[in-house]
């Protein structure tokens, strides 16, 4: 079944409640007061069956110009509008401001109603068409049916009902395959029950026992129900009125304006950037103007700075310099707004921002990126971000961040599914590495990044002939510090240099002796071999090698990487043959208990050389301390 939202709009006393009461047969009007005064106050919810296969649900919202902020928190999530006039009183201030709410937050269809038609002549009503016609000219209600109707004789509402369906039908099912989200516009307990909360599903799918995470304080909750316009069902899909009875919570760490969705997939946030229009109506909008800010079903304070053409260099600049500088009435431009309360918020989603004096609605429009910072070219980047390119729009993320960005955050910063991120990835310049997770780099960087890795390595064996190749952490400490560890992976798998064991080397690349580097190295393993378990002293060894220190070092590095040497100790070198005869001794004694005097007697070496022996025998599990003595293993 097909489910679709409608929010009412129009002027206080209109008669929106009592049309939905009218269609449903449900009245809206829930709080004492209301009933009392006769007029909406807050948001107030019915449901009618328009066909076997389609349900419409109505968002009834207040037309007093001092709820208007009630009014905003009931119409980000509808698909269509009704916009109700009064035939005996025509276009009113309230109705403008509904009207400029709904075309700002981008509803795409609506009927209009006329109702009241019981009270006027039929010049009247035809003054009240060609008035509300001349309202909508050049909108998204421009040619949208116009249908006169008395709530208490029931006069037009068969005919609305039609359009009604008709318009509805038209509207596309939302897909509910996307990520859950709910906005939150009641939150109430229900004895028995414990905590409830009402809202407009406007993505993916929630049910029965799932957990859920609170937006922005980070609270992670289980659902202990689920209601779908007021019957109990096993889950809620994307565009149902939907109630979500919540475990281990109390009424008063939820509210208005809160979000719910998937648990650690999306992060609140406090500065967003935006395609924002003001109306004809508004004043100038001075940078850093304060605001009330409405989107979905929160209202925060806020403030709007506008991002210049750009400063030195092409960066972008907010407008500095004279205070009067400002957006003008009617004129669209890409802002920064600053909340002072952070927010569950997502590329396309929808707002408004309100006037502080006097509070009247003066523009809206919709976010285009939620990451924060400054960007060189504010204009033409975020026309990428706004742009229906999705590989464009990935390609830009990935390129501006430094080392790429991992699925998870790409999925953060567009609320976009992991399959479009990918799909969109395939066809952007963009190397997914695919570790730990998907991965994606931008190409021109990765491939100039190889060709450097290759710069350094070459430079590196031109400095160090005796070195077989520098260190990998070396490297990575050069070149990518900062970078996930399997980064340099990848690039050295692609690739161009060749990483063995520890250390980095370029194809081909090999250890080339001179003649007196070879005399050298000979005289130096010579040294050790000479000296078996008495090994001489490394430092003298190094000084009669017959080349500089500097040389020598590097040749007894040489000699310990071909493990003809062990080094036991930081100055203590013993020759390879040396250490296998006494494993050898070792080993025909094995499992022989003894001392360090023991170990003494048997070798002929002094403690100097025996305690650091021994120490190495343990390390190298050939032997095990036991008390004061070892055990030969």
């Amino acid at each position: 079944m097909k489910n679709v939202v409608a929010g009412t709009a129009g002027h206080i006393d209109h008669g929106k409640t009592a049309l939905v009461k009218a269609l449903t047969g449900i009245d809206a009007d829930r709080l004492e007061e209301e009933k009392r005064r006769g007029i909406t106050i807050d948001l107030g919810f019915a449901h009618m069956q328009l066909t076997p296969s389609l349900r419409l649900a109505f968002v009834d919202v207040p037309g007093h110009e001092r709820f208007v902020k009630n009014m905003l928190a009931g119409v980000g999530g509808i698909d269509l509008a009704l916009l109700v006039v009064a035939a005996s009183e025509s276009v009113k201030p309230q109705t403008r401001e509904h009207f400029d709410i709904c075309r700002l937050l981008g509803v795409p269809r609506g009927v209009i109603a006329l109702t009241k038609a019981d009270l006027v002549d039929g010049e009247i009503l035809a003054l009240a068409r060609a008035e509300v016609e001349d309202l909508v000219a050049g909108s998204f209600l421009e040619g949208a049916p116009i249908v006169p109707v008395s709530a208490v004789t029931g006069a037009g509402l068969n005919e609305l009902r039609h359009e009604l369906a008709r318009v509805a039908g038209s509207v596309p099912a939302r897909d509910p395959a996307g990520w859950f989200r709910l906005p939150i516009d009641r939150v109430f307990s229900v004895k028995g029950a414990g905590v409830v909360v009402t809202g407009t599903l406007i993505s993916g799918t929630v049910a029965r026992e799932q957990e859920v995470e609170v937006y922005p304080s980070g609270r992670r909750l289980r659902v202990r129900g689920v209601e779908v316009h007021g019957s109990k069902a096993e889950r809620a899909v994307a565009g149902q009125r939907t109630a979500l009875n919540l475990a281990d919570v109390e009424v008063s760490e939820l509210a208005r304006g809160d979000a719910l969705s998937e648990p650690g997939r999306f992060r609140a946030v406090q500065q967003i950037d935006c395609r924002l229009d003001l109306l004809r109506s508004a004043k100038p909008l001075k940078h850093r103007a304060p605001v009330h800010f409405h989107s979905g079903t929160a209202e925060i304070e806020a403030q709007v700075r506008l991002l210049g053409a750009g400063g030195a260099g092409g960066a972008p600049t907010p407008f500095v310099g004279p205070p009067a500088l400002a957006l003008e009435p009617g004129a669209g431009a890409w802002v920064r707004i600053v909340l002072r309360r952070p927010a569950l918020l997502l590329p396309g989603d929808r707002f408004i921002i309100r006037s502080f004096s006097p509070v009247t609605t003066i523009g809206g429009g919709a976010v285009v990126d939620s990451g924060a910072g400054r960007h060189p070219g504010a204009s033409s980047r975020l026309s990428v971000l706004a742009s229906p390119d999705a590989a464009a729009r990935i390609a830009l993320l990935v390129r501006e961040s430094k080392f790429g960005l991992p699925m998870r955050e790409l999925v953060a910063r567009t609320g976009m599914l992991e399959t479009a991120i990918a799909a969109a990835a395939a066809r952007a310049p963009v190397v997914d590495l695919a570790q730990p997770e998907p991965w994606y780099v931008d190409r021109a960087w990765f491939e100039a990044a190889r060709q450097h890795l290759a710069q350094t390595v070459g430079e590196f064996h031109r400095a160090n002939p005796l070195a077989p190749g520098i260190g990998k952490e070396d490297l990575r400490a050069r070149e990518l510090p900062g970078a996930p560890a399997f980064l340099l992976d990848e690039l050295l798998a692609r690739g161009g240099p060749i990483l063995e064991g520890s250390r980095v080397r370029m194809p081909g690349h090999h250890v080339a002796l001179k003649d007196d580097e070879e005399q050298a190295r000979a005289a130096i393993e010579r040294a050790f071999e000479q000296g078996g378990l008495a090994t001489p002293a490394l430092a003298g060894v190094l000084a009669q090698s017959g080349v500089e220190a500097a040389r020598a070092r590097s040749l007894l590095a040489l000699l310990l990487r071909e493990k003809k040497l062990v080094r036991i100790g930081e100055d203590l070198v013993f020759h390879q043959a040396a250490i296998q005869t006494l494993r050898a001794m070792l080993a025909a004694r094995k499992p022989a208990r003894f001392t360090v005097g023991d170990f003494k007697t048997w070798t002929g070496v002094s403690r100097k050389y025996a305690i650091p022996l021994l120490e190495y025998l343990d390390r190298e599990r050939i032997t095990r301390r036991d008390g004061d003595a070892r055990v030969i293993l």
